[in-house]
This record gives structure tokens, C-alpha cells and sequence, in this order.
């Protein structure tokens, strides 16, 4: 059996640089059409917040990028907010340390 990588700073980078490459602005109705996909139960505890945010004037743009290993990511700047998911799996909030690393890699492009 092959030993898997548990580096977690080496993970992170990598994670990082896949971010950076595949990083895209993404529009309003294809984060509505992607809402049913990430919640497909109309009571998940994120659901209100995530249709809440995308359809508030104020919170664009959006981004969103693939971090690797099936790791996608949603980033609002305006809003410095951002969720994690992995399609079919699961679903999470980013950390102030993983909403820092997407400020900075959105900054850098500007």
C-alpha cells in the first residue's frame, strides 16, 4: 500500500497553486442553478445563507476555483465569505485562514 502525503503545509500549497490556476468569476444564475446541487434538501442549515448572499445587490462578484482532490471552492469579496464543497460529499464554511489565502489570491488579480 502507497503512503499518502500528510504533509499538511504541503497539502495547503498545493491546494493553493490549484486555486490560483483555475480561479473564475462566476455569475449569479450559475450559483442559483448550483444551489440545488449543493443543498438538495430545502432545510439544510446553509441554504437560506447561500441564496441570501448571492441575491443581496451588494455581495458580488463571485468566484469560484478547484482546489484539488475534488475541493471546490465559492468565494464572495465583498462579503469576505466563502464556502468549500465537494460535489455529492459534503459542504463547509471557509476559515478565517483559508478566507485570507482567497482575499489575497483575488487581490493579486486585480
Amino acid at each position: 500500500m502507497e503512503r499518502q502525503n500528510c504533509n499538511i503545509k504541503e497539502i495547503m500549497e498545493s491546494r493553493r497553486h490549484a486555486v490560483e490556476e483555475s480561479l473564475r468569476t462566476i455569475s449569479v444564475a450559475e450559483l442559483n442553478a448550483l444551489a440545488g446541487e449543493l443543498f438538495p434538501d430545502f432545510d439544510h442549515p446553509f441554504l437560506e445563507k447561500f441564496v441570501g448572499v448571492i441575491n443581496d445587490p451588494g455581495s458580488g462578484p463571485f468566484y469560484h476555483a478547484h482546489a484539488g482532490d475534488g475541493i471546490q471552492v465559492l468565494y464572495c469579496q465583498n462579503k469576505d465569505i466563502g464556502m468549500w464543497y465537494t460535489p455529492g460529499l459534503g459542504t463547509g464554511r471557509l476559515e478565517p485562514a483559508q478566507l485570507k489565502i482567497m482575499k489575497e489570491i483575488v487581490q493579486a488579480r486585480c
